[in-house]
């Protein structure tokens, strides 16, 4: 239980450095060898695929926090069985060049190694993120 609640806690210690644009923060969660993998059609969006490393992903973690601000999180589930979790979280997310804003869910599975976050491979909808990188959403009245 305590290892559990141990991973728990860094998670959400994670999500609240996303949540306050905290790059150091976020970056204090994840493991020197960390891996990031956004799921999705590289065609829709470029930054589908994997990072690998702490330099790679300070990187693109810091595109992620310029462009693309969390306003707020519900954190619907979580499920912890060994070194794994997985979290079911509700986003507002704001496209930060369009003021562009929209809910959508998220899911994230992520592995621990040495009390850090190794891997993380996250569901995301990529063509909504794809239609607020766009504009073509704007305007349109689609919610």
């Amino acid at each position: 239980m305590e290892k559990r609640e141990t991973m728990l806690e860094l998670i959400r210690r994670a999500y609240a450095a996303r949540g306050k644009g905290d790059l150091d923060g976020l970056m204090m969660a994840f493991h020197p060898e960390a891996v990031f993998t956004l799921v999705g059609d590289r065609e829709a969006v470029d930054a589908a695929g994997s990072i690998h490393g702490q330099g790679a992903l300070r990187e693109a973690l810091g595109g992620f926090i310029a462009n693309f601000q969390f306003v707020e999180r519900r954190i619907l589930s979580e499920l912890v069985e060994g070194d794994r979790a997985a979290v079911h979280s509700r986003l507002v997310v704001r496209y930060n060049p369009t003021n562009t804003t929209r809910t959508t869910d998220c899911l994230d599975l992520l592995r621990f190694q040495d009390g850090k976050i190794v891997e993380l491979i996250e569901f995301a909808d990529t063509a909504l993120i794809s239609d607020m990188m766009s504009g073509a959403l704007q305007g349109s009245g689609i919610r």
